[in-house]
């Protein structure tokens, strides 16, 4: 199983943060990404699962229109900013192996995931994910001493590589 953790892209400011649209360069920045994903085959998630809030959403809408129509976008609670990061593990332990999933939310949730995943601890981050930035990890069939499933890094894009032309 691949797992896909993407953190949402640059938004306007808003006075409710929940509500916080996505900024042009938001967007065009998310485009490149999926134009990217497109063209390179290194995305294969059927679905998108992104936290309620408005920027995460616009994300992984932009993703899942730009990539392939069939991507199921479904609204995910435990993927916002101040979630812990063992309920998405408990999530993840119930979702089919065969299928690989893309998570869309924020920081420093998404960094202290990534970092449970890897290490079985999630402090101190041995992750930072930037705007638009990507890390795809792979499920091993060993775990952690807690019991644990083991992830590895299959790689971390960062969005700097999605320079405009």
């Amino acid at each position: 199983m691949r797992l896909y953790l993407i953190r949402h892209a640059h938004a306007l400011p808003h006075t409710n943060d929940a509500k916080r649209p996505l900024s042009e360069r938001g967007r065009q920045t998310t485009l490149r990404l999926a134009e990217l994903f497109r063209s390179n085959g290194a995305f294969t998630a059927r679905q998108l699962w992104h936290s309620p809030l408005t920027r995460a959403f616009e994300t992984a809408q932009i993703l899942a229109e730009t990539l392939d129509s069939d991507i199921s976008l479904v609204e995910t609670d435990g993927l916002c900013p101040s979630d812990d990061p063992a309920d998405m593990v408990d999530r993840l332990t119930i979702y089919p192996t065969a299928q690989d999933i893309a998570l869309v939310g924020h920081e420093p949730h998404l960094s202290a995931l990534a970092t449970l995943l890897v290490c079985g601890e999630p402090a101190p981050n041995a992750f930072h994910l930037k705007k638009n930035a990507v890390i795809m990890l792979r499920q091993t069939d060993k775990t952690h001493p807690s019991g644990l499933a083991r992830w590895r890094i299959g790689w971390h894009l960062g969005p700097e590589l999605l320079a405009a032309d």
